[in-house]
């Protein structure tokens, strides 16, 4: 059997290992456009600030592909022929699979913004990027951010840690919309303010263009106009799917898939951020790009690819990460429009906060900003959450419950 997989991240390093568990000698081919070994887009930021060392991007296992009989192409897919079972290739022509998985993760994309494609003006969701931003890092003191996602808020952290002047921009009422709630949202700008972030809620940036002494000026709706010696966008993503549109694969943002990773088609599976795939919470057809998620579907297909017939129980959203001096988490559904009921923990001013959600008389979600002890809270909540225990829990012993202490100074 020759096995195909188009990208080379987390899914499909997961899908390969899980491939080669059940079936050692069928043929495994990965296609790249990137090219390289596999790395962990979320720690480019850690790069960026100096918190983590360049060769540390990597991951361990990416650098042993050959002595699993992977064979690895570096090219761009420009064509699935689903009928034929062939792919077309961009250097390399034809290539035909018996099964193949789409991991080919996601790409950073570029809001309507007049003037917003120009040097000087970055993602940071590559290596590339990465490597233009470093030199951009040690030249200027004035870095604009538009966007509030995580990525966004750690190149702001990076720049706050490297001392540029730095101001973000979200055209949302708060910041990490689909991280936290509005209360942690508006202690997570608090605590920016505090390390000198001018940040801007609630702003449309209309236009942006360049003076004739090299810096930018961006032109805001309702907001006093500001300048910048470089810019930083992080304002979504969109899946790397357009390869997919001559084929029967059904896809709309991303690929529907079931609880074995399948498409609508036959020995074609999907997993990672292209993937829309069931949820822990009952839902058929649901996207998180997140890493986690992203290995367990790798695992799945893998597997699966492989002739087995391993059931995927759902994925379960859980954000975490620390800057400004705090950690910011969230798990599951904690927005007010998704719960019956919920327990805030609202500590001193500066301390922290936590907010445990309910729904059924269930525990669904929770999100903080807190200190880092805040991550073994979620690890002990997951499986309750993942697993839908019943779990009696008077507000009143919730941190004897949890035995945690997280917004500690």
């Amino acid at each position: 059997m020759k096995a195909v997989i188009i990208g080379n991240g987390a899914a499909s390093l997961a899908a390969i290992r899980s491939f080669r568990k059940y079936d050692k000698k069928s043929s495994i081919t990965v296609i790249s456009k990137e090219g390289g070994n596999a790395y962990s887009r979320v720690l480019l930021p850690y790069v960026l600030r100096g918190k983590l060392s360049y060769e540390k991007l990597f991951l361990p296992f990416s650098d042993k592909l050959d002595s699993l009989g992977v064979t690895y192409i570096e090219d761009e897919v420009l064509s699935v022929d689903d009928a034929e079972s062939v792919l077309k290739l961009g250097k390399h022509g034809d290539l035909f699979y018996d099964t193949l998985l789409i991991a080919s993760g996601s790409k950073a994309l570029w809001p309507p913004i007049k003037g917003i494609c120009q040097p000087g003006i970055y993602h940071l969701w590559t290596i590339n990027d990465l490597n233009r931003l470093q030199i951009e890092f040690s030249e200027k003191k004035e870095v604009v951010i538009i966007g509030s996602g995580f990525v966004s808020l750690q190149a702001a952290w990076a720049a706050c840690s490297r001392g540029l002047k730095v101001t973000l921009i979200e055209i949302a009422d708060r910041l990490m919309p689909l991280v936290l709630d509005v209360r942690g949202s508006g202690l997570m700008a608090e605590q920016m303010s505090k390390f000198g972030v001018n940040v801007y809620t609630s702003t449309i940036t209309e236009e942006i263009s360049k003076r004739e002494d090299g810096k930018f000026f961006i032109l805001l709706r309702d907001k006093e106009n500001i300048l910048a010696d470089f810019i930083i966008v992080g304002a979504g993503v969109g899946a790397n799917i357009d390869f997919l549109k001559d084929s029967a694969i059904e896809f709309a943002r991303t690929i529907p898939v079931d609880n074995y990773m399948l498409t609508n088609v036959l020995n074609v599976f999907a997993a990672g951020d292209v993937a829309a795939g069931p949820s822990v919470f009952g839902d058929e057809h649901v996207t998180h790009a997140l890493w986690p998620t992203a290995v367990e579907m790798g695992k799945i297909a893998g597997a699966n690819m492989a002739g087995q017939n391993i059931r995927y129980d759902g994925s379960l959203n859980m954000n975490v990460t620390q800057m400004f001096d705090v950690t910011v988490a969230s798990m599951g559904k904690f927005n007010d429009a998704d719960i019956d009921d919920y327990y805030v923990y609202d500590a001193e001013s500066g301390k922290g906060y936590c907010k445990l959600c309910y729904k059924d008389g269930l525990i669904v979600g929770i999100c903080l900003v807190g200190t880092s002890e805040a991550v073994s809270l979620l690890g002990k909540l997951r499986p309750i959450i993942r697993n839908r225990l019943a779990v009696k829990l008077p507000p009143a012993k919730l941190d004897a419950f949890l035995n945690v202490r997280f917004f500690q100074k």
